[in-house]
């Protein structure tokens, strides 16, 4: 555990320097000005925003438990265990992706071979509910359809693979060819398609992508509401289209959090499409961030000291399966 707490210390320092880079660009003095005139007000809504994100988002892994037939979890234990996920969100490898199977096991006795597909069923429905929100962004608006050509082909690229086991399987023992960890993980492949394949069943999409596009939409909206802050009239279409492709693209590329990418991504488009001036929309981004990215690590950080409290040898120091997690690469969240 310590290992990973470092791993978020250096990912958060990386962001600090990642903002300031984008505040000297931009201008200290002009995001300095933009913050004079910010109602902070607006600010506190949109981390109330983000935190409906996370309570949709919950209710998706709810819905994937009881489709695995996993039950006798209380729901409280359920909840701090999806949020106690957020704690690892801008840690290299997305460990936190895997960190609720962990605690699942820990606490309940379910197996993680079980409960990791999760993962990639969560983030499929990710990017279908994120998709959907470009196309209804992109309304009116040239270009936008692109980026939901781009993730509709991905999203349908992984539900055919999954859905034909042959392939499937030919693909897991293309990995175990592979030398060292990579390797490895075949037997763990193999061991979670079952669960996979019944979690992306066409039967079991609908529900899961429609919370994704509700939970995405209330992130959208907190963009939204920060720009309000500064004064901007930028229309909820326009300000969906700049999340949700900024979003996407941060989940596409292999970073940490998105850091970086998806923040030249929503402060380019803002500049020039939305026509927001530099200083403003650098310190809009800055401030999305915080109530989106940085206030889920806090939020994670919460979660997991409660549920140790409800469970005091959860990740024991001298824990085997917390050592194991900290060698494992998961996928990445949009």
């Amino acid at each position: 555990m310590k290992a990973n707490i470092r791993k978020i210390l250096y990912a958060m320092l990386l962001g600090v320097v990642v903002y300031f880079g984008f505040a000297l660009y931009s201008g200290v003095g002009k995001i300095r000005d933009s913050l004079a005139i910010f109602h902070f007000e607006t600010f506190v809504f949109a981390c109330g925003l983000a935190f409906g994100n996370y309570v949709l988002r919950f209710l998706k892994w709810e819905f994937y438990l009881a489709r695995l037939d996993i039950r006798g979890v209380p729901k409280l234990d359920s909840f701090l265990t999806f949020l106690s996920g957020f704690v690892l969100t801008v840690t290299p490898g997305k460990v936190g992706e895997v960190f609720k199977s962990l605690v699942l096991f820990e606490t309940h006795g379910v197996p993680m071979t079980k409960t990791a597909p999760i993962v990639v069923a969560e983030r499929a429905t990710d990017v279908i509910g994120i998709v959907v929100l470009i196309v209804f962004g992109s309304l009116g608006f040239s270009g936008g359809l692109i980026w939901a050509g781009v993730g509709t082909a991905l999203v349908l690229a992984l539900i055919i693979t999954v859905g034909n086991k042959k392939l499937s399987m030919a693909l897991i023992q293309l990995v175990g060819r592979m030398p060292g960890r990579i390797g490895k993980m075949a037997p763990k492949l193999e061991a979670a398609y079952e669960s996979l394949a019944t979690l992306l069943h066409i039967r079991n999409l609908l529900i899961p992508s429609l919370l994704s596009a509700a939970a995405w939409t209330l992130e959208c909206l907190a963009l939204w509401v920060i720009l309000g802050g500064f004064g901007q009239s930028t229309s909820i279409p326009l300000a969906t289209f700049f999340y949700a492709t900024s979003t996407l693209v941060g989940a596409i590329v292999p970073v940490p959090g998105g850091l970086g990418v998806t923040e030249s991504s929503l402060m380019g488009q803002m500049t020039e499409l939305g026509h927001v001036e530099k200083g403003i929309a650098t310190a809009a981004m800055i401030l999305v961030r915080f109530a989106t990215l940085w206030f889920a690590v806090v939020v994670g950080f919460i979660a997991l000291s409660w549920m140790r409290r409800i469970h005091p040898t959860l990740l024991a120091k001298d824990d085997p399966n917390l050592a194991a997690l900290e060698k494992t690469d998961a996928p990445k969240d949009p």
